[in-house]
């Protein structure tokens, strides 16, 4: 059995051999490499930087958007023995300083000049750091002290097997399960950045689990085009190392705004995405039936209902009637077929991992023959601790542990994980480790869960839960998730924590506002200025109240705010699996939440 990713890397390139690996689209043109290709690119990159002085245990950083040349130097690296540091190109110089600081990298491969220049600010306060590669190097010929071209890298590296030949798979196999393959910093929602540590043995702790499931999630005939970004530990499990370790051909998106036409190109047969993703297919297809002629939208609305119900009994493992299984052959073709064909018309299954994501979008996926597969993890467990399995899930849960990991609940429901999947801890934070980490080896993930007949079900994250002044413990996930349902609504953060009521912060998507405005002869030139419509406000409390009647009482939102500037990754308020960062978000805005409660004091 496989004991290190740089096997499973080998032994793949020696069984794939000439077939495509991986490919990238850059300007509107795919970059293909043979498995082979790819074994060699790797070899350079891994032989020039051991050339470059860099030894095993030596850690490596990469920042960078998803490239060939990512993949290159991730596998390089790891092949000669060091340490991989993703880091997130949205980051500002002073955050990147940060984790090449704590990281102690010795060097870094960065995207183009504007990654470079990042660096380039900080160097004199990082004198550890050796090398800056550059993949863009469009410097205009001038020389810069640590400052090298990717192509000048690969050179040296061939130059290096052509002297030494054999030298890498020498370093490579001389690679534990136990040595360190990776640092890779949380995206941080609170407090400042950990780098989680990250085994071989870790790594491929997943890579086993995974493949032993049945029925299998992925085979080696299967096309994905992975979007989310490779320094996100989700991304670089799945569509990377698992899809390594299965051996499927990898097209990577161009980005993940032409994902929609890369997909319909490429025609895969699995979807790495988090709910948002989801929730904004759905939404897309409510918006385009809200533009169509009344008895379009009768036969939505009839396809639906259908295939909601189908998808419900198929869940519960119970027949299905012939006359309904005519009705839902009917429907598939007028309603469900649409949404296969958008995504390239193979798709068996998707992931909706990371936050909740609405029951009736998951049937509805499902309903159009795309099973959602739910499951839950964390960057300390090398993403995935529990997934739903493709013929035995429960909506509304993050299905079950995967082989190989134990899950208990703490007496105050905080969920507990255990396995060879885990962290050993954070690198240089010793007192961090000690707070997330039991004495008998348990991560302690501050998520709130339950058992659901041995399916795992999140509640909320500890730090999240919301004490009202009154004593009510609310959970503001499933409120905000009861919202977002609603396609007007593109964020929604509730807040209350030792108040008297329920208030929100709204974003609101311009988009379906265009089109209520329209429906509803509300003019406007720019989507954006609806905003300050009081006609359309008018509409946004409607949309408030018909949400608020589907809460408890002391649930219910009872004044909100419109934030004018939407949350993102580059803004800050957004991780980049597009979770909430809470603490970012009240903070900035801490006058305006005083303002909903301020005839209180």
């Amino acid at each position: 059995m496989e004991q290190t990713i740089n096997e499973v890397f080998k032994n793949r390139a020696d069984k794939y051999e000439n077939r495509t690996a991986v490919e990238k689209k850059s300007n509107g043109v795919w970059e293909s490499v043979s498995w082979r290709q790819y074994y060699e690119s790797a070899r350079s990159v891994g032989l020039a930087l051991h050339s470059l002085g860099v030894a095993k245990g030596d850690r490596v950083a990469i920042l960078s958007e998803n490239r060939l040349e990512w993949l290159f130097t991730d596998m390089g690296s790891l092949g000669a023995g060091a340490v991989v540091v993703p880091i997130y190109t949205t980051l500002t110089s002073k955050e990147v300083e940060y984790v090449l600081d704590n990281a102690g990298a010795r060097a870094i491969v960065v995207e183009d000049r504007t990654q470079r220049d990042k660096v380039l600010a900080c160097l004199e306060s990082l004198p550890h750091l050796e090398q800056i590669i550059v993949m863009d190097n469009g410097d205009g010929g001038e020389t810069i002290d640590r400052v090298m071209g990717f192509q000048a890298l690969c050179e040296l590296g061939r130059q290096k097997q052509a002297a030494s030949p054999g030298l890498f798979e020498e370093l490579s196999q001389a690679v534990e399960p136990g040595d360190l393959a990776t640092i890779v910093y949380t995206s941080g929602t609170t407090g400042a950045p950990k780098g989680a540590m990250i085994t071989h043995k870790n790594i491929m702790a997943v890579l086993h689990s995974l493949s032993s499931v049945r029925p299998q999630y992925c085979f080696d005939t299967d096309q994905v085009v992975p979007f989310l970004p490779l320094s996100h530990v989700y991304e670089r499990m799945t569509d990377h190392f698992f899809g390594m370790y299965t051996g499927v051909t990898a097209s990577f998106a161009e980005s993940i705004l032409e994902f929609a036409r890369d997909v319909k190109e490429k025609r895969p047969h699995v979807i790495q995405a988090v709910p948002r993703v989801c929730e904004k297919v759905y939404q897309k297809i409510l918006e385009q039936v809200d533009q169509e002629p009344p008895w379009k939208q009768k036969i939505f609305k009839w396809g639906h209902r259908i295939g909601i119900e189908i998808s419900g009994l198929r869940e519960q493992k119970k027949s299905i009637s012939p006359l309904l299984h005519l009705k839902y052959k009917l429907a598939y073709f007028l309603v469900f077929k649409k949404l296969a064909q958008a995504l390239g018309g193979r798709v068996r299954w998707m992931t909706a991992s990371g936050a909740p994501t609405s029951r009736e979008i998951i049937l509805f996926f499902n309903a159009a023959g795309i099973t959602v597969v739910e499951g839950y993890g964390m960057t300390e467990c090398c993403a995935p601790a529990t997934m739903s399995r493709l013929d035995d899930y429960r909506i509304g849960t993050v299905g079950q542990p995967i082989p190989g990991v134990e899950i208990k609940l703490a007496e105050d429901g905080e969920i507990l994980i255990k396995g060879d999947n885990i962290t050993s801890g954070y690198w240089k934070m010793e007192e961090a480790t000690a707070q997330t980490f039991t004495k008998d080896g348990y991560l302690m993930s501050g998520d709130i869960g339950e058992f659901e007949d041995g399916f795992l079900k999140i509640t909320d994250r500890k730090k999240d839960l919301i004490i009202t002044s009154g004593g009510k413990n609310i959970a503001p996930q499933k409120i905000e998730g009861l919202f977002k349902f609603d396609p007007l609504f593109e964020h929604v953060i509730v807040i209350g924590e030792r108040r008297k009521f329920l208030t929100a912060l709204l974003n609101i998507n311009l988009e379906q506002a265009a089109l209520i405005a329209r429906k509803e002869g509300i003019p406007f030139d720019r989507p954006q200025e609806l905003l300050e419509d009081h006609r359309f406000l008018e509409t946004v409390a409607g949309h408030m109240a018909e949400r608020n009647t589907h809460l408890a009482r002391y649930e219910t939102i009872k004044r909100y705010r419109i934030l004018r500037q939407p949350f993102s990754p580059e803004g800050g308020e957004l991780t980049v699996s597009l979770k909430l960062k809470r603490n970012v978000i009240l903070e900035r805005h801490a006058e305006l939440i005083d303002s909903m409660y301020a005839d209180l004091n």
